[in-house]
């Protein structure tokens, strides 16, 4: 892909997002969202292979039926109310349509089947684009319209979202599909608390963000697409490997790790709120993703693979450190103690 290219389409994308984010009138909020589709499509089939093209195939037809089911919803509530004004969804229809719809954009369970197999069948840059920034249009109109959405539709698609992340994450060997099931996971937790407090989802979308970008570095600089992968990574960058290990307990949410900080909260408003059958389900559910990524966190740094002595290993030759790394690893592990300025 020429340079030209590449900086059409990666404007593109970037354009869509914010159009969908500074709109107030759903025909542009959904003129933003096919902008956003219609430039990352190129960027997953870029690869002359038939499994990019199925995973760019999947995207496409995912995304514009999602797309579709936002205007239809979007039309409902101005054939009721009058007007095309985002904040404006009072009929109960065109809201829970469009709470489907979001979800669909998203990845949210029961519609999550085309994130695992999009992710597999692309890089892994252009699987770290799809988990972080893809998901920023869709929570910005989760962010504009919680008070408008249907609540109960939210609860069930986040807590189905937290199960469905632990259970398909266990039996998973590739490294990016792994990183889907943790990525529905996290956008479970986002969707629960939409309703009540949308702070707390903007800080939980940033910390999954910060943790999500670490991760995918690390990977794409040890070039680890497998567990096999994992247990090698140790002979190019021990450093490295010790990063990797603490952003994984972080993505679980273990404490003092940031990770943690948007779980507590979360956990605290749901029984606030006296959701106390969903704050069980959820955490219960949080103990599957935590056995996969202790999982990994154990084959990355306390097991090697069971090689031949003749097996060449990645050495330490020079792992590039990016400035995106070293700026986005410390505030994945670090920023615990900074909670209550970041709830006021």
């Amino acid at each position: 892909m020429s340079p030209t290219t590449t900086m059409i389409i990666i404007s593109s994308l970037a354009t869509g997002t914010i159009i969908t984010a500074s709109s107030f009138h759903w025909f542009m909020a959904w003129v933003g969202l096919e902008m956003n589709t219609l430039a990352i499509v190129p960027i997953i089939s870029k690869q002359h292979h038939p499994r990019a093209t199925e995973a760019a195939t999947k995207y496409f037809l995912t995304q514009a039926a999602a797309s579709a089911l936002i205007l239809f919803a979007s039309m409902i509530n101005a054939w009721h109310s009058g007007t095309w004004n985002i904040t404006q969804t009072t009929n109960q229809i065109p809201s829970i349509l469009l709470t489907i719809a979001l979800a669909m954009k998203l990845g949210l369970a029961p519609t999550h089947f085309w994130l695992p197999e999009v992710l597999q069948g692309t890089t892994m840059t252009t699987a770290l684009i799809i988990s972080t920034w893809q998901k920023l249009a869709p929570m910005t109109l989760i962010y504009l319209t919680a008070n408008n959405l249907s609540p109960m539709t939210l609860l069930l698609m986040g807590t189905l979202s937290t199960c469905v992340g632990g259970w398909g994450g266990i039996n998973q060997t590739q490294m990016r599909k792994m990183m889907a099931y943790s990525s529905i996971a996290h956008l479970g937790w986002m969707a629960a608390i939409s309703p009540m407090l949308t702070n707390i989802l903007t800080l939980n979308l940033t910390i999954y963000i910060l943790m999500t970008t670490s991760m995918f570095m690390v990977l794409i600089m040890t070039k680890s697409k497998t567990l096999q992968n994992m247990m090698t990574m140790w002979t190019l960058s021990p450093a490295m490997t010790m990063m990797a290990l603490l952003t994984l307990l972080s993505l679980a949410g273990l404490p003092p790790l940031s990770g943690f900080m948007p779980k507590w909260l979360i956990l605290n408003e749901l029984i606030n709120q006296k959701l106390i059958i969903t704050t069980t389900i959820m955490t219960m559910a949080t103990l599957l993703s935590l056995f996969f990524y202790l999982r990994l966190t154990y084959i990355t740094t306390l097991t090697l693979a069971p090689n031949t002595p003749n097996t060449t290993y990645k050495w330490r030759f020079k792992p590039n450190s990016p400035m995106l790394l070293t700026t986005t690893i410390p505030m994945t592990l670090l920023i615990l103690p900074m909670t209550p300025i970041l709830t006021q």
